[in-house]
Formats: structure tokens, C-alpha cells, sequence
């Protein structure tokens, strides 16, 4: 089990303490910087923007639950998220800031975070949301069963899955946007969208992630896609997704048309 956040009195600021006291935007000079050895195999990636409200409290709860390190991927966020994040890497050995310079998008976002846990040496890389919709209590289950599967996908339209506090129009984008991923790219994912997954480093390295341009919904198609088409073995498991009580979502009708289109894009290039 991993230390306590803190270690050291007094303890963390709380986030509105923390925000009112960095209230300047981080400098675009600070872009990618350099970040500490990994402490355990496996790391969270969590892209941030304005999670001043969130992010005390998941960093602690995924810390507290799992063996992971947490790398942080700010995107100089106005509310001094990323100033948060700079306390947390200064509390703890296993959590890590990457510093982009302006608002980039998830999926670039993940990229970044993916391509320096590869150079860090990490075998499992793990993608997160920073607002409590993907429960930090079910990393060891995922941990678990990436030790016999390459991908470990967090679904919500598997048995014992389910979603609270969401409307019913993210439900029908959610679950209508997964069917038609599914179905145009012929994949035997039920939850194509999902943002909670666990990769093996080998895929990751296989894929070229690098080389992924998509965002939002659309990245986590393409990545479980060319996952897929190389032969590597996806597994679901079932979790609740609780929309963000929270700060701000960062849902817009471009991240659903970008998905729309990259479907017969990915299909069309297969063929």
C-alpha cells in the first residue's frame, strides 16, 4: 500500500487555497517537463484542464488504492490546476506534472502522456478522467486482468456495468456512437468510447501512438481499433460511470462529428 499523500505538516492546501494562491497561468516554457523515474510499473495518465475542484481528491484516491505512479498532463489550466499538480509532485514521489503550453485536446493529451511513459519504462499505462467518473477502486481489478490480456477496457455497457447522474442524451450519444464503432469497424468492443483502459506498454510501442492525430471520442476508437488489427488480446470489465459533480465538462458536438468521421476513414484504409 503507498504512503499517504502528504508526509509532511501542514498538510496539502486544500484546491481552493491552492488556486487563489496561483492564479497565474503556468509558462508555455514549462511544456514537457521533465518528471521523475517511475516508483511502480504501471501509471495513470490524467489530462487536465481546469480541475482545480477534482484533483486533490482523485490523486489521493488513486494513490491510496493502487500501486501507481500518476502523471498529471495540464494544459496550463486558468483555475492554477496545474500549480495543484506541481504540490501533489512536490508531496509525493509518485505523482508527475507534464506542463503543455495551451488546451490541445484529450487524445493529444494522452499521446504526450503515453510517448514519455514509454521513455520512463512503464509496462502498464493507464487512461483516466480527473472527475470521479472512473472509480479509482476498480484500478486493482484492472491491474489484475492486464496480466493476462494486452487491453483492459472499463466498459459501461457490460453485465454488471451501469452509468449515474447522466442525461439522457449522453446516454443515447454514448451508447448509439458505440454501436455504430462497433459495427462499422467490426469490433466485438461493446464500450468503444470508453476512456478507462489499461494497456501493456508492447501496444502501445506496436501501434506508433505517436502517430495518432484524433482527440475526444475519436482517439480512444482509433487506439482500441489499431490495437485490434494488430492481434492483440481486449478484454472488458464492468464498472458504473458517475457523470462529474464537479467542474466542467468538456463535451462538445466537434468530439462527437470528429468520431463520427473517423470511422469509415479507419474502414475504408483497412479495406
Amino acid at each position: 500500500m503507498s504512503k499517504p499523500m502528504s508526509q509532511r505538516e501542514p498538510a496539502v492546501l486544500s484546491a481552493a487555497e491552492l488556486g487563489a494562491t496561483f492564479a497565474k497561468p503556468i509558462e508555455p516554457a514549462r511544456f514537457l517537463a521533465e518528471v521523475s523515474a517511475p516508483r511502480h510499473k504501471a501509471v495513470v495518465l490524467m489530462p487536465t484542464y481546469n480541475e482545480r475542484d477534482n484533483l486533490l481528491r482523485i490523486a489521493s484516491a488513486i494513490i491510496a488504492t493502487a500501486d501507481v505512479d500518476l502523471m498529471i498532463i495540464d494544459d496550463n489550466s486558468a483555475d492554477g490546476t496545474g500549480h495543484i499538480a506541481d504540490e501533489l509532485a512536490r508531496e509525493t514521489v509518485h505523482v508527475s506534472v507534464l506542463h503543455r503550453p495551451k488546451k490541445l485536446g484529450q487524445g493529444r493529451a494522452y499521446v504526450d502522456g503515453m510517448k514519455r511513459a514509454l521513455q520512463l519504462g512503464y509496462d502498464h499505462i493507464i487512461t483516466m478522467d480527473a472527475d470521479f467518473s472512473h472509480p479509482p477502486e476498480k484500478l486493482p481489478e484492472m491491474l489484475a486482468k492486464a496480466k493476462s490480456h494486452d487491453v483492459v477496457i472499463a466498459s459501461r455497457n457490460v453485465e454488471g456495468s451501469g452509468s449515474e447522474n447522466r442525461t439522457l442524451m449522453r446516454q443515447l450519444i454514448s451508447k448509439t456512437g458505440g454501436l455504430y464503432a462497433r459495427t462499422m469497424l467490426g469490433l466485438d468492443v461493446q464500450d468503444m468510447t470508453s476512456g478507462f483502459k489499461c494497456f501493456h506498454r508492447q501496444v502501445l510501442e506496436a501501434i506508433d501512438v505517436g502517430s495518432i492525430a484524433s482527440n475526444g471520442y475519436a482517439f480512444h476508437i482509433e487506439v482500441i481499433y489499431r490495437a485490434a488489427a494488430a492481434g492483440y488480446s481486449l478484454v472488458e470489465m464492468p464498472y458504473v460511470f458517475v457523470d462529474r459533480t464537479a467542474g466542467k465538462s468538456k463535451m462538445s458536438s466537434s468530439i462527437v462529428w470528429e468520431a463520427l468521421m473517423l470511422c469509415p476513414k479507419l474502414r475504408f484504409k483497412r479495406d
